[in-house]
């Protein structure tokens, strides 16, 4: 795995970014929840009036591929750092939950296959 797949490597280097510029006290999880909410939010405005049909067909113009890239990194990034302030590894909550739905809603035919 390369450094920009694994997710340990990017929380290292983004605590690593925070850190050189002091950045720490600012990064509460209140902080860190209300940094990715604006992110999120920030995304869903490049979609904002878009037909399904344009929506579905986003990246096919650079500069509007360019603004998404930017913000699920933006998205990420905060989901990353909301994360290592809590103690939570992404991977096994997402997991986790996955399993938790698949409990929840289990697939039509699926109680057939057991």
């Amino acid at each position: 795995m390369t450094e920009h797949s694994d997710l340990a490597g990017l929380q290292r280097r983004l605590a690593e970014f925070a850190a050189a510029r002091d950045w720490q006290p600012y990064h509460t999880p209140k902080n860190l929840a209300s940094a990715l909410s604006v992110e999120a939010a920030e995304l869903v405005e490049i979609f904002q009036w878009l037909t399904p049909e344009e929506s579905a067909a986003v990246m096919s113009d650079p500069s509007t591929a360019h603004r998404v890239a930017d913000e699920v990194a933006d998205v990420l990034a905060y989901l990353l750092q909301f994360c290592e302030a809590l103690g939570i590894d992404p991977l096994v909550a997402l997991a986790a939950k996955i399993d938790r739905n698949e409990g929840r809603f289990p697939a039509p035919g699926a109680e057939d296959a057991t």
